[in-house]
């Protein structure tokens, strides 16, 4: 089942926000979470559920409340003194938000334009699996105002694929990423490593199988075993083994070096593209602290210095926003130190993102230890920047402790 809410303080039912001194000072993209799987993966534990998991609601409201939230929202922004800004990101996540008619994803889009404004250029992206679109759905998606597609291939090996309780042929996915191309939309495949029984040899056969495809972006994420999932019982019951820690670096430096002779740079620890033109803006966003509201069940939301969470099930999500009360299930308000926090954990993560200057006095003084254990790039640093080489990719979190310690 999905994983629990976050405790913090109870939300209000107007949702009304205190905004900060900074209200309206950043880029501000909107979050759309689509909470609806074919069927329940083994390792996943997002906020999805599968058609018999759906009580009291139908999937084919979703698409009307999600609107309902969205025309709420504006309310609540001018209500609380935030200034409406026009969106700069739209990023429709899940689940599997084609599991919704692609007419129904415009229309939230058009909500979304209609209660803020998109701005020109704006990238606008869904995720998809491969076996969740066709080539008239995504010339309806074109059509709508979307840019991007994200599909989850996870791997190209049959084996890992059963593990992971993926449903599509791998066949399909060089397919979709063309009726993508031919309708000029860029392209992102999310690619998963460490699964229990994956070898470096399958590893590598994914990532080939990924680059042959000529995406715009690829991601590749190490694998979690989280407590509570089928994958997690599994492992615990002895019936899977747990992934390998020295493996997984193993499969991240076959990635790296991979990708980066097929032209792809890292920009971020899990992230690659084939410029910064194609680097996912919306991602990027999150990492440097802008804001987003996110539309949906469980969605979360970060706007003028307060997040706030909704609650997870469709059925009390689409009670609450019916009767016109916030969705949230909790919120809490950022304070200048969990705000220090989080910059220096996201940014750093991010290739040039994170300066010298903006470290407290003794972590800048710790910075010359990390570049003398081959952590932070030395060259970047004297230009006043924080960028991980690759074993400071493997030992990010390592790094992040060192530079709040």
């Amino acid at each position: 089942m999905p994983s629990a809410l976050p405790i913090a303080d109870p939300a209000p039912r107007d949702g009304l926000i205190t905004p900060g001194p900074d209200a309206g000072a950043v880029p501000f993209g909107v979050y759309v979470h689509v909470p609806f799987c074919r069927v329940r993966c083994g390792y996943c534990d997002f906020n999805t559920y599968t058609a018999s998991e759906l009580r009291g609601v139908r999937r084919d409201d979703y698409a009307g409340h999600a609107v309902r939230e969205i025309e709420w929202a504006a309310t609540v922004l001018d209500r609380s003194g935030v200034p409406r800004r026009p969106v700069s990101t739209v990023f429709f996540g899940g689940g599997t938000p084609t599991m919704l008619p692609a007419s129904d994803l415009v229309m939230i889009l058009r909500a979304i334009d209609d209660t803020w404004g998109i701005l020109p250029g704006a990238e606008i992206t869904t995720e998809a699996n491969p076996d969740s679109v066709d080539a008239e759905s995504i010339a309806t998606l074109q059509r709508g105002g979307f840019t991007r597609m994200s599909y989850g291939m996870q791997s190209a090996v049959p084996h890992v694929l059963a593990t992971l309780d993926r449903t599509h042929d791998p066949l399909r996915v060089p397919v979709v990423v063309d009726l993508a191309k031919q309708q000029g939309l860029d392209v992102s495949l999310d690619l998963i490593y460490s699964t229990p029984g994956e070898s470096l040899a399958d590893w590598r056969t994914s990532l080939d199988a990924a680059v042959a495809c000529a995406p715009d972006h690829v991601s590749a994420y190490s694998l979690i075993v989280e407590d509570g999932t089928a994958m997690g019982r599994a492992v615990s019951r002895g019936e899977l083994p747990a992934p390998d820690d020295d493996l997984a670096a193993d499969m991240y430096d076959l990635a790296d070096e991979v990708f980066g002779a097929a032209g792809y740079s890292w920009y971020e620890v899990s992230n690659w593209s084939r410029g910064p033109e194609h680097a996912s803006r919306h991602n990027l966003s999150y990492w440097k602290g802008h804001d987003w509201w996110g539309v949906g069940p469980g969605a979360h939301s970060s706007v003028a210095g307060t997040r706030w969470w909704n609650v997870k099930h469709p059925a009390p999500y689409a009670n609450r926003v019916l009767d016109r009360v916030s969705p949230a299930a909790g919120r809490e308000t950022l304070d200048a130190e969990t705000r220090y926090v989080e910059r220096v954990l996201l940014a750093a993560r991010v290739r040039g993102e994170l300066t010298t200057s903006e470290l407290r006095q003794e972590a800048r003084g710790r910075v010359a230890g990390l570049i003398a254990r081959g952590l932070v790039d030395g060259s970047a640093a004297v230009r006043g920047r924080i960028d991980l080489t690759r074993t400071g990719r493997l030992l990010a979190d390592a790094v992040v402790r060192e530079l709040l310690d």
